[in-house]
């Protein structure tokens, strides 16, 4: 399946070309057949969508329009505990360096904000500003669920889970054309910005010609969510359960919901999957600080 591609030039210099991708028709609609099927049991995919919907307006109010230089510490809890493998990782590091080093990051990550055009210098910048190892790759998760979240209209959801060309693997690896239903191989396609922008204009073009004309940004995520919520329940490794399902065994829904952050709060106490540093679940709004 594939759109037709444009191209465009800038004022200096040519703008480097849009990515191919090649995907998967039938793939792509068994998986949004399957998302809908499963998502009846829990309200429906309107329900799943109004809640991104929200998650965005808590990101776009506390960061938006300059919002993150005035950033406090129990906000930036807030925004931690629905980004799945921030909230599982962070405590540590905020535990060593404080909070204020985390908030000069995002006031950078977010400066210049509506110049997409610089978001890879961005997102690089920030990730760069931590460790280079495991432990902390939950760094461009962070940057790329801020600016999503923050401005939706502007930035696709740039997460690893979503494509990371360093190990192959993601969202675009699940939904990419192959004959027979064999694996791809290597997919020589970067993870920079272009990437992720061709992809949601595609997808969003997949879910126009099946009918869904609102919400397109959330509906995008959504689906990406449950296609990979797929690969863990089939293929995944340890790394991405402790990411992303804390090693428990749940239904394709329960994940797709926890990579997207929407199985944060408990909605009767307000406590959250956030621990603090004294083991108890974190209550949104709480003045209080993180495990390490």
């Amino acid at each position: 399946m594939m759109w037709a591609i444009g191209s465009h030039k800038a004022k200096v210099a040519p703008a480097p070309a849009r990515p191919v991708l090649d995907l998967s028709g039938p793939k792509l609609r068994r998986a949004f057949e399957n998302l809908v099927d499963a998502a009846d049991d829990t309200g429906g995919v309107e329900r799943y969508v109004g809640a991104l919907a929200l998650k965005a307006s808590l990101f776009e109010e506390v960061l938006g329009k300059g919002q993150v230089s005035e950033l406090t510490e129990p906000e930036f809890y807030d925004l931690a505990a629905f980004t799945t493998p921030v909230r599982r990782r962070i405590g540590a590091w905020l535990g060593r360096n404080g909070f204020a080093a985390m908030r000069s990051r995002l006031v950078a990550l977010l400066d210049g904000w509506s110049d997409i055009g610089t978001a890879d210098q961005r997102i690089g910048a920030f990730v760069a500003s931590f460790p280079a190892d495991r432990e902390h790759r939950w760094s461009r998760d962070l940057a790329a669920e801020v600016l999503h979240f923050t401005a939706p209209e502007r930035y696709p959801l740039m997460t690893r889970w979503m494509w990371d060309a360093k190990v192959n693997t993601g969202v675009l690896r699940e939904i990419w054309y192959s004959d027979s239903n064999v694996v791809p191989g290597t997919i020589e396609v970067g993870d920079g910005f272009a990437t992720f922008a061709m992809l949601r204009e595609e997808l969003e073009g997949f879910l126009q010609a099946n009918g869904v004309f609102r919400d397109l940004i959330f509906y995008t995520d959504l689906l990406c969510a449950h296609v990979y919520a797929g690969y863990i329940n089939d293929r995944g490794g340890q790394y991405l359960h402790a990411d992303f399902c804390g090693g428990a065994k749940a239904d394709a829904m329960a994940h797709t919901r926890r990579m997207l952050g929407l199985d944060a709060v408990d909605t009767e106490s307000g406590r959250t999957r956030l621990k603090l540093i004294d083991g108890e679940a974190y209550v949104l709004g709480e003045p209080r600080q993180l495990s390490s």
